[in-house]
């Protein structure tokens, strides 16, 4: 696996990004007091007088409501006693949290890339989980899977450690011990790849401004559509409203204008997440926090129950020369494993062979129970044959 030595030098991107934090002009939301003072003393009055009518028709609708999505399973919200997206409890024993779940298509417009999305899921994966499913039209009444299970990755379980071949982003926020956030990405294509190694977070920047590197700039001119050198935030900049930069030159988090793209290789190094998640990290996470960028296309843990699951994705190219994945895979899981635990090789070299995300139970209470081996049993009309004299003899 490459390990690339980290940088705290500042690259192109970077400065672009400090350029645009410089020339950022703060706004400021109207305080709750303020927009009450700011309305006419009879208008306050007519909302005091039907405040009560109000009250009585929320109590009315809560009362009708059965959910706020009636595709989504009632299972999976209870169980995260309503904690906000990507947020999960860490288990007391194993390695695996969430679940997977399906939901049904209702609007016979809405795409699969739509519904990952709704989900917190990636590209990727919800169509590695969907193999049948069209993209573009699923068409109303199709199940869908939602694939929101994930072992953790074999990684010390400290700030944000982003697994590059999953196209996932997990965090462990210093603040909140018993809770590990994850989120799709993008990372950097195959002539861009994102590189491995320890990094961590330096400046925060609000509505960025983006510098294109000089290579797309060449392209661009080629193409005969000279880009610009600078591209101001708004809609049409690449890098969204939030930037997190590393400690890498020219390396960072960001968000997108392109959401449809998250959790694919389709970046130039940078790791891109949904607007609505960069900007929910963005306000949380503490510059200065520790950033592992790692491959581990396999990965193994257990259960609460015991179960023993594995995953395996498609490898990074670039991460390929000097790798043995099959070997690898046996090492991770017979580190888990103790010398009375039986597991079924094949379906170790199974998942390394079609690496599609799923979860494969191995052992334990979930895992599949093995059958028994064929009994070849003699042929009795054979046997009988055999044994009845030639009569011509």
């Amino acid at each position: 696996m490459n390990i690339r030595d980290t940088f705290t030098l500042w690259g192109p991107t970077s400065l672009a990004v400090l350029l645009a934090a410089s020339l950022a002009t703060p706004a400021f939301a109207q305080t709750a007091a303020e927009q009450a003072d700011s309305q006419p003393q009879e208008q306050a009055q007519e909302q005091l007088q039907g405040q009560e009518l109000e009250q009585d028709q929320e109590q009315q609708q809560q009362a009708q409501e059965v959910s706020i999505d009636a595709v989504d399973s009632a299972a999976q919200v209870a169980d995260q006693d309503e904690l906000p997206r990507g947020h999960f409890r860490l288990p007391e024993q194993g390695d695996v949290i969430g679940e997977r779940y399906t939901v049904v298509v209702e609007d016979p417009k809405q795409t699969l890339i739509d519904i990952a999305r709704r989900h917190n899921i990636g590209y990727e994966e919800i169509r590695m989980a969907n193999p049948d499913v069209s993209l573009w039209v699923p068409g109303a009444g199709t199940e869908v899977v939602i694939p929101a299970q994930y072992i953790l990755p074999p990684a010390p379980r400290e700030g944000v450690v982003v697994n590059l071949s999953e196209l996932r982003l997990y965090y462990y926020p210093a603040d909140k011990p018993g809770i590990v956030e994850t989120y799709p990405v993008s990372v950097g294509r195959e002539e861009f790849a994102t590189p491995v190694g320890i990094t961590r977070t330096t400046v925060k920047v609000k509505d960025p401004a983006w510098a294109p590197p000089s290579s797309m700039r060449r392209e661009a001119a080629e193409r005969g559509e000279p880009a610009p050198s600078v591209v101001p935030p708004g809609p049409d900049n690449p890098l969204g409203e939030h930037a997190i930069l590393l400690a890498m030159p020219s390396y960072l988090i960001h968000g997108t204008n392109r959401p449809d793209g998250v959790g694919m290789r389709v970046s130039r190094g940078c790791i891109r997440m949904y607007p609505e998640d960069i900007k929910s990290l963005y306000e949380r996470l503490p510059s200065g926090t520790q950033v592992n960028l790692m491959d581990a296309p396999f990965k193994a843990g257990f259960a609460a129950d015991g179960t023993l699951f594995v995953q395996s994705f498609p490898q990074l190219e670039e991460n390929v020369e000097g790798f043995e994945p099959l070997l690898n895979a046996l090492e991770r899981v017979t580190a888990l494993t103790e010398n009375d635990v039986e597991v079924d090789a094949e379906r170790i070299q199974r998942a390394v062979e079609a690496p599609d995300g799923q979860f494969i139970a191995l052992s334990g209470p979930q895992a599949p129970v093995a059958e028994p081996e064929p009994v070849e049993l003699i042929n009795e009309v054979e046997l009988s044959a055999s044994t009845t004299p030639n009569e011509d003899a």
